[in-house]
C-alpha cells in the first residue's frame, strides 16, 4: 500500500506564518510516499520544507501566480495501478472570476467545481483538488474526489484547518482520510 500525504490552500504567509508542525510529524509519522499540494502555495519555502520529507506534487493555484508561476496547472500521476489528477480547481483566470461573480451571487456552489474537475480528468481513479477551502472525499462516477480542505483558512469559517492522507493498493479502490489539525 501506498500513502499520499495531501494539502492545499496552505496560504503562507498571507493566511498564517508557516505550516502546522502538527502536519508535517504526520506525514513524517506515516511515511508518505509523495505530497501532493492541490495549490495556493503562495511560497516556494513551503515546497521546499515539504520535499525534506517527501518528493512532492504541486499545482498553480489562483494565489501563486507569481512566486509559483512556473508550477503547472494540473499533473497526472500514477500509484499501485491508480492514476490520480491533481488541480487546483480553478481553472483558468476568466472562469476563476467568472466563478467569483457566481458565488457572489449564488453563494458557494461546489457543484460547478466537480463539473469542471470531471471534464477535465475523465480516465483518471482520484481527482485531487482544492480551492474551495472545503474538505471533500466522496466518490461520483466510479472517481475518488478529495479535497483536503484548507491547512490555514478553512470554509465555514471556524471550522478547523484540515490536510488528508491517500491510501492507494493495486487492485483496491483509493480511500482519502480528511485528518483535523483541531
Amino acid at each position: 500500500m501506498t500513502t499520499l500525504g495531501v494539502l492545499a490552500d496552505s496560504h503562507i504567509p498571507d493566511r498564517v506564518a508557516r505550516l502546522d508542525p502538527r502536519l508535517i510529524e504526520r506525514f513524517i509519522e506515516e511515511k508518505v510516499a509523495a505530497i501532493l499540494h492541490a495549490g495556493d502555495v503562495s511560497i516556494p519555502g513551503v515546497l521546499k520544507q515539504l520535499e525534506k520529507i517527501a518528493p512532492v506534487h504541486a499545482v498553480k493555484g489562483n494565489r501563486d501566480v507569481f512566486a509559483l508561476r512556473h508550477l503547472p496547472m494540473q499533473v497526472r500521476l500514477n500509484w499501485e495501478g491508480t492514476s490520480v489528477g491533481l488541480a487546483h480547481g480553478h481553472g483558468n483566470f476568466g472562469t476563476y472570476m467568472l466563478d467569483r461573480l457566481h458565488r457572489t451571487v449564488y453563494g458557494r456552489v461546489v457543484g460547478r467545481y466537480i463539473q469542471r474537475l470531471l471534464a477535465t480528468f475523465p480516465e483518471v481513479d482520484v481527482i485531487v483538488f482544492g480551492h474551495l477551502h472545503l474538505p471533500c472525499n466522496f466518490h461520483i462516477e466510479g472517481k475518488l474526489l478529495f479535497n483536503p480542505g484548507s491547512t490555514s483558512y478553512p470554509w465555514p469559517r471556524g471550522d478547523p484547518a484540515t490536510f488528508g492522507l491517500l491510501y492507494l493498493e493495486q487492485g483496491k479502490p483509493a480511500l482519502g482520510e480528511i485528518i483535523e489539525l483541531s
